[in-house]
């Protein structure tokens, strides 16, 4: 579900969620206090062009997508027009193909008696509006560092046209994003879409290595009633996600250890599927940091949550007059990697492994440890809030290659929940994928993945990820 940097970009960073569910493939995860931060997302190649390198260079005339919960199994193909070197338009369309069957066969066929012929049938079908959606997208390259990026999606059964202006550019160590969508697309932790009639966002990113010190700088607003994708109300709207104005700032300090990393030589004359993952190794990495947040609007008001523990609590501060908040908290990670073999073998030549710890609030640990410590130390049996506090989250990633440039991947978050007594272990959100590594290319892949709990399945192109 998350695009396929999953686990490996961490918990804390919010990228956008690949999903079918629009033309663009993508939805912004809802932003939750105080963490996940919500800010700067990680650079992706566009959905357009995505399908036109599977047309040009891997005879896919049309790319499946399936999403149960808004329209079942599609079809997808783009038609690109390079109006020059720094500018391209293209037309992504989507034919839902899963109707057009249910169509047929509660028709009665494609051929009836009232027709005089088999096409009469066959166009009937097709001319339903509502089987096709359309994507019309503008890239303007307006300087090696600065890209524009406009977009309008309409579909024919009558659902609000969807529209975005992206301005990106590239500053030393540095990305910022300027986005206006209406309306835009979130998905929340339990996996429900939702609509913001308009949401302007404007991220600022440092980066640079993988190990050492990072900011991000977000400015986020709201503007309308939120409502679900679906069309229906079922669930209670975020609080993130109404309207207003939040301002987020994170800083963190990142360092990565190697415990082993092989020095035998691989193969001679025998290039690696993947340039990335050709080095056996076992790492260690942790990160630690701080994160403020100020809301302005209707946004600041918080769900209270009954929470028994004692003790220190984080910064938070509300204003319900004037209808503003103030949170801040620290936050942790650590992760664990594991690789064998270099990926030159045709068969069984890349086992990875990857799992991470996920203390998404110091606040939270710290009042659960400090009640836990009070249990013991009056001999009481300790807590089941206090034991929930202090557990983290964990983000589990296995990766083994099949045969040649393919391989099988699962990703899956599990959690542990205390107050379920039939079973403790929670595993959240599971995708499972097949990738296609594009050896020519160095460091590139096709990923065919599904997750059973959103019953998502989608193709996708990436570059130079792991």
């Amino acid at each position: 579900m998350k695009k396929l940097r999953w686990a490996m970009d961490g918990g804390f960073w919010e990228l956008d969620m690949s999903t079918p569910t629009t033309l663009e493939g993508v939805a912004r995860a809802v932003p939750d206090d105080p963490l996940p931060l919500g800010l700067s997302r990680g650079t992706r190649l566009s959905r357009p062009n995505q399908i036109d390198f599977f047309q040009r260079f891997m005879a896919m005339p049309f790319v499946p997508s399936s999403s149960i919960s808004t329209h079942g199994f599609s079809l997808q193909r783009v038609f690109a027009f390079p109006f020059s070197e720094n500018w391209i338009v293209s037309l992504l369309g989507r034919f839902n193909f899963q109707k057009f069957l249910s169509s047929v066969n509660m028709g009665g066929g494609l051929l009836q008696p009232s027709n005089s012929s088999w096409l009469q049938g066959i166009g009937r079908h097709f001319s339903d509006k509502s089987l096709y959606a359309l994507a019309l997208s503008s890239e303007l390259l307006i300087t090696p560092d600065d890209t524009l990026v406009v977009g309008l999606e309409a579909h024919g059964d009558n659902k609000a046209p969807r529209k975005k202006a992206v301005f990106r550019h590239k500053f030393p160590n540095h990305n910022l994003i300027m986005e206006a969508v209406w309306p835009g697309l979130f998905v929340d932790k339990s996996g429900t879409y939702w609509d913001v009639p308009l949401s302007l966002a404007i991220d600022l990113a440092s980066v640079g290595c993988d190990s050492g010190a990072s900011y991000h700088l977000s400015l986020l607003h709201n503007t309308g009633a939120p409502v679900q994708f679906d069309g229906n109300q079922t669930h209670e709207v975020p609080a993130t996600l109404l309207p207003g104005l939040c301002a987020k700032g994170a800083f963190a300090l990142k360092k990565n250890i190697d415990l082993w990393r092989s020095k035998a030589q691989k193969l001679k004359m025998v290039q690696p599927f993947d340039i990335f993952l050709s080095n056996p190794h076992i790492s260690l990495s942790g990160v630690i940091g701080a994160v403020g947040t100020a809301c302005l609007g209707d946004n600041s008001v918080r769900v209270q949550e009954d929470d028994e523990l004692h003790g220190f609590k984080g910064f938070k501060l509300c204003v319900p007059r004037v209808k503003s908040a103030l949170l801040a908290d620290i936050f942790a990670s650590a992760s664990f990697t594991a690789q064998h073999g270099n990926f030159q073998k045709l068969f069984l030549d890349l086992t990875r492994l990857y799992a991470r710890l996920d203390f998404p609030s110091g606040s939270k640990f710290l009042a659960g440890t400090t009640r836990l410590t009070q249990d013991l130390y009056n001999s009481q049996q300790p807590s089941l809030e206090a034991l929930q506090a202090v557990c983290p989250a964990a983000t589990l990633s296995l990766q083994q290659q099949i045969a040649g440039p393919f391989s099988f991947r699962i990703d899956s978050g599990v959690a542990l929940d205390l107050k379920n007594r039939e079973w403790h272990l929670d595993v959240k959100e599971p995708v499972f994928a097949i990738e296609y590594a594009l050896q020519v290319l160095g460091s590139a892949k096709a990923v065919a993945w599904y997750s059973p709990k959103h019953q998502e399945f989608m193709v996708e192109l990436s570059f130079f990820e792991i």
